[in-house]
């Protein structure tokens, strides 16, 4: 036993020092110190017989120092040993470095010849091709050798060359002809697709993509290439031609609605309103499975409360009543009892309604989890009245009830929230520190945010002033009171001007101005942060709204272009970098792949 235990230190030690030894002459290499590199692949090539891995290392080392007869000596010696064609590639390859492409060409030309003797060497010969650039031959060697071996597979190798060639829709093919057989691999693809397609229907290689796609459907039909076109389309958001594919999808399979289901909430987020509403429509016709139909006619009803005037809002309240009465107050109706408080108090402005409502809701035997969704929106409803201290006890039983939840963080988030609402600052920081480290993404983003918020503001003055101005007019905007909300933002950027809560006073109004179709003033506000605050934090969000406000509203592109070229040049750790970078290209007319 202890024998045994020996050797297989040994054999562990051993190899250890031989992965050290490849690490570090791939350094030698890396850094071009090539007779370093060369003493080491030696080293290990002794110790590895039969390594083509080392053996291809100390030939190309060879190469890059121009001591081509003893890369050639080598591969001659590999040539007699090996069956392998590949090394007849290298052959040539030595011969063009030397400037001699007659010969070069004659042993490409016999690594050829072997593969239709011998196709099963394809894929080594073709890759050596590829790794010497030559990739005409490499090509020719793939293809050939599906030809002759149809069992072969090398439309992904094949795509990947047609990328770099610009050979556009023989890549598109190929990346489909290789899926066809890989499924697992359809993710891959569109991230492949992503590279060279745009938001642009028009784009040349968009066009090309979907006649690619389409083809296949009418050809081969598979609810793949449905699935892929439906994914450019959204890709483009065209979200009505996306669900016309799921629909076709769903109509053949049978199987799941969640594609139609995540369309419809896509186009729902996207302010599609008309393909949203044919979509959750659709769904209330055709499932079975009362969540989903429950579920659409709640998003019905939000679009309706969101793109109707007030003069609808005694009817969307009936709809919400008489589904509460047909499915009742239980666990499974949780979602639409959050959605009919919400615009009780929110939308037709009755938040003592909404509190009844919900008070009488909790009082039914409810899961933990629906009871703290509840009261989470119970907590925000009291906000809304400025009952701040009632809010937070319902806040904190959520805490107690499921700790470590998402939900509870939500309900800390809030917790903090309200005290920076109230004016309490000191507490609001203390609970936003404990959630920058949330599991949940998005409220540690938020929270960090608001942290920031306080803390570079807070040191001003001892007063406190300007937050507390500021943090009411935050709280004006969740209560629907804009008017209100930039009158005091107004009373900030007037009396305030010294102090850097004014950047985001001026970034916090210029998105109500948006919201309330102030294009001008928005601009404004915008190009004052630009101007008086270019190296501060908000410098870049004020950069990328201008330009979107330049490019979506007011249709003057070319403005646009210079203020994505700051964030890409100036701000190269923003979060809207790429994005900037992708419409920057497009702007300047690149070719985006």
């Amino acid at each position: 036993m202890k024998r045994l235990l020996i050797i297989i230190l040994c054999f562990c030690c051993f190899n250890l020092s031989a992965q050290e030894e490849d690490d570090l002459a791939k350094d030698y290499f890396k850094r071009g110190e090539f007779e370093k590199a060369l003493v080491t692949y030696q080293k290990l090539y002794e110790n590895n017989k039969g390594s083509s891995k080392y053996l291809l290392r100390i030939i190309e080392i060879y190469q890059q120092l121009e001591q081509f007869p003893e890369a050639e000596a080598l591969i001659q010696n590999q040539i007699k040993k090996s069956k392998n064609p590949q090394y007849l590639v290298e052959l040539g390859y030595n011969y063009q470095l030397q400037n001699n492409q007659e010969q070069a060409d004659y042993y490409y030309n016999q690594a050829k010849l072997k593969i239709e003797e011998n196709p099963v060497y394809g894929f080594y010969v073709a890759r050596r091709f590829e790794e010497r650039s030559l990739l005409d031959n490499a090509v020719y060697v793939y293809e050939k050798s599906m030809e002759l071996r149809p069992k072969s597979n090398y439309h992904f190798q094949l795509a990947k060359i047609y990328g770099e060639q610009q050979k556009t829709e023989k890549m598109f093919n190929s990346y489909v002809s290789f899926i066809n057989t890989n499924k697992a691999y359809i993710n891959q693809a569109k991230r492949a697709f992503s590279d060279y397609i745009t938001d642009d229907a028009e784009n040349e290689n968009n066009i090309v993509l979907r006649k690619v796609l389409l083809k296949k459907i009418q050809t081969e039909p598979n609810t793949l290439w449905n699935q892929l076109l439906s994914w450019l389309f959204i890709q483009q958001r065209q979200y009505n031609k996306a669900f016309a594919q799921e629909k076709a999808i769903y109509k053949r399979e049978q199987e799941s609605l969640q594609g139609i289901i995540d369309l419809g909430l896509m186009a729902k987020d996207e302010n599609d309103v008309e393909t949203a509403t044919s979509i959750f429509n659709y769904l209330i016709e055709t499932a079975f499975d009362t969540s989903i139909i429950l579920e659409s006619h709640r998003q019905l009803l939000e679009i309706a409360q969101d793109t109707n005037n007030q003069k609808e809002f005694d009817n969307i309240k009936a709809q919400y009543e008489s589904l509460l009465r047909d499915y009742g107050i239980h666990a499974d109706t949780v979602e639409l009892q959050l959605s009919y408080a919400h615009f009780l108090a929110f939308y037709l402005n009755k938040p003592n309604d909404a509190i009844t409502f919900l008070k009488q809701a909790l009082n039914s035997s409810l899961p933990r989890v629906s009871q703290g969704k509840l009261k989470l929106k119970l907590g925000d409803v009291l906000v809304m009245q400025e009952k701040f201290n009632e809010a937070l006890i319902y806040y904190s039983q959520i805490q107690t009830s499921l700790k470590n939840s998402k939900i509870s963080q939500q309900a800390r988030f809030r917790v903090a929230k309200t005290s920076y609402y109230k004016g309490d600052f000191k507490w609001a920081e203390s609970q936003l520190k404990i959630l920058k480290a949330s599991t949940s993404q998005l409220i540690a983003n938020d929270a960090l945010d608001l942290k920031l918020l306080i803390s570079d503001n807070k040191l001003d003055d001892s007063t406190h002033t300007a937050l507390k101005l500021y943090s009411k007019a935050d709280l004006y905007i969740f209560q629907n009171k804009k008017k209100e909300a930039l009158t005091l933002l107004d009373q900030i950027i007037a009396n305030h001007k010294t102090e850097s809560i004014m950047d985001q006073a001026l970034l916090l109004q210029a998105k109500i101005y948006e919201e309330e179709k102030d294009f001008e003033k928005a601009e404004a506000n915008y190009l004052s942060i630009i101007a008086n605050y270019r190296d501060d934090i908000l410098a870049d969000d004020a950069l990328y709204a201008l330009a979107e406000l330049y490019v979506n509203v007011f249709e003057q592109p070319e403005k646009a272009k210079p203020l994505y070229e700051q964030i890409i040049f100036n701000h190269a750790d923003s979060i809207y970098f790429v994005e900037a970078r992708k419409k920057f290209r497009q702007l300047r007319g690149d070719d985006i792949n």
